[in-house]
């Protein structure tokens, strides 16, 4: 019987030449293979030094680079034992986004940190909440009311100032804006930068992350002013169910990502 660690495995293939162009998207890339059979009974948690584990019919769990999966809290290891618990004949890591974060954490981020942060940051150069529309009115007045606040938290919290711009067209920002966002997202550990990582690049907004980080936004309000277009779009032209599918997808996965930013909550 194959691994199923195996089915948690980085995807080499990422970045030129098989380099590691992301190493949080390369650790939670999954193998496009059969889902092996479950073939444990019982999920337990345990202290250890340095945190906490999960165990699958007592035997400790292992990383897919066969390094010890230990987690900094007791509420993330409850969660992935919770989601390994959730499996039923087979094992969907696809269900698994938790498991699959903490993983990317220890294989993909600790030995990374600077990288990752440097990622996310630079997302603040074309960051969402900077490019408005023109119209209609109407989706004009909710992205001032969602993202100015936002804008001004960032000024004072920061003192990082951006720029705005109506349309698409590229708006250079100040260089001291940037560094502000660089540094603040260097400040953070592991596993929370894991968890900014993640509703950074699911959002596409570096501010959104650092202000729902930081306990300016709570989960849902930071949900909401990422996705102003979807939401109106779905007023005006009714609902998809493609579409709200993927949105509920990625909304599973903002979830989990924001769980990890608990573990090094700042203000």
């Amino acid at each position: 019987m194959s691994d199923p660690r195996d089915f948690f495995s980085l995807d080499v293939g990422d970045g030129p030449e098989g380099g590691e162009a992301d190493p949080i998207r390369r650790a939670k890339n999954l193998a496009k293979r059969d889902l092996p059979k479950r073939f444990y009974k019982d999920v337990a948690v345990e202290t250890v030094d340095g945190g906490f584990r999960v165990t699958l019919d007592g035997r400790a769990m292992k990383t897919p680079a066969k390094r010890p999966l230990v987690v900094p809290t007791a509420a993330l290891a409850d969660v992935i034992a919770a989601e390994w618990r959730g499996q039923g004949s087979e094992i969907d890591p696809g269900t698994m986004p938790v498991t699959r974060l903490a993983n990317s954490v220890v294989d993909g981020v600790v030995d990374r940190m600077v990288e990752v942060a440097e990622d996310a940051a630079k997302y603040a150069g074309t960051d969402l909440i900077c490019y408005r529309a023109e119209q209609p009115e109407r989706l004009v007045e909710r992205q001032t009311a969602l993202w100015d606040p936002i804008l001004d938290w960032a000024e004072e919290a920061l003192g990082a100032r951006f720029l705005v711009a109506d349309g698409v067209i590229h708006v250079a920002q100040d260089a001291e804006a940037l560094m502000a966002v660089r540094k603040a997202f260097g400040a953070y550990g592991p596993w929370a930068l894991a968890g900014l990582h993640t509703v950074t690049t699911l959002t596409g907004s570096a501010l959104v992350a650092l202000a729902l980080a930081r306990g300016r936004l709570d989960a849902d309000a930071a949900w909401e002013a990422a996705h102003v277009d979807e939401h109106w779009s779905f007023e005006v032209w009714g609902r998809d169910a493609e579409a709200e599918a993927r949105l509920a997808h990625r909304r599973t996965e903002f979830d989990a990502a924001v769980s990890f930013l608990a573990v090094d909550r700042r203000v």
